[in-house]
């Protein structure tokens, strides 16, 4: 084994534990605090806020994405408590869009790396596509595609012979503190979860480690004419934060890479990752998860030829 090698599974090592210490910390704490809006706030409202026959969910959905600063995977807590409270299909599809790509911190930081003029056309495009979106897979009927049994309220297991004791517990349960449901819920979601976190972060952590810095102003280059498309293509595996990927863009344009190169790999990677893919897996059937990523893929391409085109 040679040292670089050994110094690369360290990387990924670290790595690792510190994406799942701090994603199974945000999971926790994200679920917590749904659970408890769910708890306070009637579904009745929630329906009503984000539902999809007015057309003004969309919007409602797209603002609540814009300023919660969520990773991709962090979303995913959220996403469920939406879903849960039976929000409508488009609107929460239009909120996963828009959640990891304009929520404050990476348009603060936006700002002052690219411009405010390519700030503004980013959030317009991410929005415009985000909303477009939610409504075609809403008219298409891709809530067909979502697994239920996430969603399902898990009863507490029961006999028809139990003993006093057993009812009296039971009891004691339903009458705890929202508190204390609302982390029973947020434990119970986390334990389902688990083994999908830890499989995606395993492979994000492999790809942080082992994926050489230079490897995309290698492969999207000046001189490779599909420089956006295949911005777009690596940056979907890639589980690097929008937070994360802003400040290199100086030394990726000192190396050749167009603008429309990083919007695509930006839109790529902070829209859809593969850890976030496996997460999705266990709510999405397939169908759902293809239409999700051609969504990304599509508006990485888009914002990135077109931001070339008019940067001439």
């Amino acid at each position: 084994m040679t040292m670089e090698f050994q110094m690369m599974l360290i990387e990924s090592g670290k790595m690792f534990l510190q994406l799942f210490v701090e994603l199974a910390a945000l999971f926790l704490a994200i679920s917590f605090v749904v659970g408890l809006i769910n708890q306070k706030l009637p579904a009745e409202k929630i329906q009503a806020l984000l539902g999809a026959r007015k057309g003004h969910g969309y919007f409602v959905a797209a603002g609540l994405g814009a300023v919660t600063p969520f990773c991709s995977c962090s979303t995913i807590p959220m996403l469920v408590g939406l879903l849960k409270a039976r929000a409508g299909f488009g609107p929460v599809m239009t909120f996963l869009f828009t959640s990891p790509l304009l929520n404050p911190i990476v348009i603060a930081l936006f700002i002052p790396v690219l411009g405010l003029e390519i700030t503004l056309w980013y959030a317009l495009l991410a929005l415009t596509i985000s909303i477009f979106a939610g409504i075609l897979l809403e008219q298409f009927g891709f809530e067909r595609f979502i697994k239920m049994d996430m969603l399902a309220e898990k009863p507490s297991p029961c006999s028809a012979g139990r003993t006093l004791k057993a009812v009296g517990a039971a009891v004691a349960i339903s009458g705890s503190s929202n508190a204390q449901k609302a982390w029973n819920e947020a434990w119970g979601m986390f334990k389902q979860m688990m083994p999908y976190m830890t499989i995606a972060m395993a492979i994000g952590a492999i790809v942080h480690g082992f994926v050489p810095a230079d490897f995309f102003a290698d492969v999207a280059g000046a001189d490779n004419p599909l420089a956006v498309p295949t911005a777009a293509l690596i940056g979907i595996p890639l589980y690097i934060r929008v937070t994360a990927l802003l400040p290199l863009v100086s030394s990726f344009v000192a190396k050749g890479v167009s603008v429309g190169a990083i919007i695509a790999l930006v839109i790529g990677s902070g829209g859809a990752s593969l850890p976030e893919l496996i997460l999705l897996k266990r709510l999405f059937k397939w169908p759902l998860i293809a239409a999700f990523i051609a969504v990304i893929f599509n508006m990485a391409i888009i914002g990135g030829f077109s931001l070339n085109f008019f940067l001439k």
